[in-house]
């Protein structure tokens, strides 16, 4: 089980802020060396990357290996349990966009009497069954829920969705906010900005965390400064992108 990790990753947030990529690649190795860089978590991704359950399980092998704490970004309701099972330590559900979808989020991540999470004991993250019955299910209710919010829908809901019991970090989708305010990509537009703020201070108002994602340190900086704690910093291709580019630039700029 992740009870360490999630022990060690709750008294981070509580302190200051966490850091952490989407993965988009299937290669464990790009996950367990996040985790030797120092990044807090990082958020494997079936929304929008190939990646499977089969190669989940050893995405999240390498997560624990290395100290990160394993969030997977599921595709759909009916995924969370699945991620779960094989030993995610947290699930992040996007496109929530009302209270009944917040807490269908929760109810499908937790175990009475939280929620009404499908029952198997043969999985990863009860050790196949190794793992006494009563220490699982008081565990597997520890996992974090993230809910995303990324419309406009969900910010004439957002005051419904803080009173869903359950949360423990409200996402903003940074890129589909700018597409529902006619500002696809542009994610530093003034409109975008200023609702993110909106929720961010709302949230913080009602202690609750916040999240989001950025591929700039300087857009990073703002929303850390404004009270965002749980930060996304760019995806696994793109950092690999980014450094091989500034590795080449280098190299041409020492005419070799």
């Amino acid at each position: 089980m992740n009870l360490e990790l999630i022990k060690d990753f709750r008294e981070k947030l509580a302190d200051g802020w966490v850091l952490g990529p989407f993965m988009k690649t299937c290669d464990p190795g790009f996950v367990e060396s996040a985790g030797y860089a120092g990044m807090d978590f990082a958020i494997l991704d079936m929304e929008h990357g190939p990646i499977s359950v089969e190669h989940l399980q050893n995405n999240i092998r390498a997560a624990q290996v290395s100290g990160l704490l394993p969030v997977v970004r599921v595709n759909s309701y009916e995924e969370i349990s699945r991620a779960l099972d094989v030993g995610a330590a947290a699930v992040q559900v996007p496109q929530v966009s009302s209270a009944d979808e917040a807490a269908a989020a929760v109810r499908e991540a937790r175990f009475y009497p939280q929620g009404e999470r499908g029952v198997c004991r043969f999985v990863r993250a009860a050790h196949y069954s190794a793992m006494d019955r009563t220490d699982y299910f008081s565990a597997a209710n520890q996992a974090l829920v993230i809910v995303q919010l990324e419309g406009q829908e969900a910010i004439r809901n957002l005051d419904e969705i803080m009173e869903v019991e359950g949360i423990d970090i409200m996402f903003i989708g940074p890129y589909d906010l700018s597409q529902s305010l006619e500002a696809p990509g542009q994610t530093t537009h003034p409109l975008v900005v200023q609702q993110m703020k909106k929720i961010v201070d709302k949230a913080r108002e009602k202690n609750i965390l916040v999240g989001t994602f950025t591929d700039s340190l300087e857009t990073l900086k703002m929303w850390n400064d404004a009270g965002v704690r749980y930060l996304s910093y760019s995806v696994d291709v793109g950092i690999f992108y980014e450094a091989c580019t500034k590795i080449r630039k280098r190299m041409e700029s020492m005419n070799c």
